[in-house]
């Protein structure tokens, strides 16, 4: 098997809410808006976030980003007008700092991430 994408699917119940919530989050406008109810971003080479309308399902997904610079993150999405959680110690020098997005989607940064443990 060969995988060549990874595409995490955040289910929302309002477009009209989460696009633009999501533009602060990552920091521009979505790259692909291919239907009324799905806006995507690519965030690495081959990893893509499509947030998509699915009020059934909204307000369940875990998502994580691992950033090379966690403080600097924090400053940036906050800078955008978003508000994050604290930055919390985890194990083994990670860190972790979590925004929630209008319906309770857990989006959390890590800092510190390694492939190995």
């Amino acid at each position: 098997m060969s995988i060549d994408q990874l595409v995490a699917v955040v289910p929302v119940s309002d477009m009209n809410t989460a696009m633009p919530w999501y533009e602060l989050l990552v920091g521009r406008p979505p790259d692909n808006h291919p239907m009324e109810t799905l806006v995507e971003w690519r965030i690495t080479d081959t990893g893509w976030i499509q947030v998509f309308h699915d009020p059934e399902r909204a307000g369940s997904t875990l998502l994580n980003f691992a950033v090379d610079d966690l403080d600097r993150q924090v400053a940036e999405v906050t800078g955008r007008g978003l508000s994050l959680g604290d930055i919390q110690p985890a194990n083994k020098g990670v860190r972790l700092c979590t925004v929630i997005d209008p319906d309770g989607n857990r989006i959390t940064f890590i800092g510190g991430f390694r492939d190995v443990y």
